[in-house]
């Protein structure tokens, strides 16, 4: 027995994606981890799935598992590669859809062939529902590592993001700080780290370490985060160029009870069968 999926990738982040609506998988994190090993696998930062809708007012149902096998809520640029990949399968036509995932429902619209908007949804700011262990919300809270105190913003995107502004994202300890800040005990499911440069208020740079994967080229929900952060601290206006390592993500927030459009792209790389012996 073998399995169809396809290669896509969103600004270097890249992924396995699975059509789990006209194929039967029954995925354990074992099989996940296989399949995104680099050297024995097919190689990917999340592993993707299309499966049927659960609820009336959705098209299709998402899924999304970290290299390490574990199931996370959402990822952003995960979604617009998931929205391109429905389309090129021929499973819908529609210049938007909505999406389910665990962290609810996604508006997604097609831009042009390789761009696509996303609507991300509200951010979450309250500490509990983050979750982050604080007494009460705040645009930045101190937090201990390492002998040292930080001043960082906590936001969640439908998945936990810690948000550290610095001077420069190239000269920032992501490969050391960032791991710390990942598995701090004061973020009850773990927490994306993001490291985040302001240019100006129109403009920033990000750098990102996702739990269960470690830093990758690009992190929407992470650029999300990073921009809602910044608006709340003054230090962007409503919308952002956001330069990742893998390129450039468009964020726009009006504000509190309003969502948040990410715009960025998503390219198909390649097709292939796996035979499900072999992983």
């Amino acid at each position: 027995m073998s399995l169809a999926f396809s290669k896509l990738q969103g600004l270097g982040n890249d992924f396995v994606v699975f059509d789990a609506i006209r194929q039967s998988i029954q995925p354990t994190p074992e099989w996940i981890r296989r399949i995104a090993d680099r050297r024995y696998g097919v190689g990917c930062d999340q592993v993707l799935m299309a499966a049927p809708a659960r609820r009336p007012d959705a098209d299709f149902r998402y899924r999304i598992w970290n290299a390490d096998g574990t199931e996370v809520e959402h990822c952003g640029n995960g979604v617009r590669c998931m929205a391109r990949f429905l389309r090129d399968q021929g499973l819908h036509d529609a210049d938007a859809l909505c999406l389910e995932t665990d962290a609810g429902l996604t508006r997604v619209e097609a831009v042009d062939a390789d761009r696509v908007r996303v609507d991300m949804g509200a951010p979450i700011l309250e500490p509990a529902a983050i979750p982050f262990d604080a007494p009460g919300r705040q645009a930045r809270y101190p937090l201990a590592v390492a002998g040292e105190t930080l001043s960082v913003a906590a936001v969640s995107m439908g998945n936990p993001h810690v948000v550290l502004r610095v001077d420069d994202v190239q000269t920032a300890p992501v490969a050391t700080l960032g791991p710390q800040l990942v598995s701090h005990p004061r973020f009850p499911n773990h927490v994306n780290a993001g490291f985040l440069a302001v240019d100006d208020r129109g403009s920033g740079q990000l750098r990102v370490v996702e739990r269960g994967v470690g830093e990758t080229p690009a992190c929407g929900t992470g650029a999300c985060a990073a921009v809602v952060a910044g608006i709340l601290n003054d230090w962007f206006d409503p919308t952002v160029r956001l330069a990742l390592t893998g390129g450039e993500l468009v964020i726009h927030w009006r504000g509190e009870g309003h969502p948040v459009w990410m715009t960025g792209p998503a390219q198909h790389v390649f097709e292939g069968r796996l035979t499900t012996g072999a992983i």
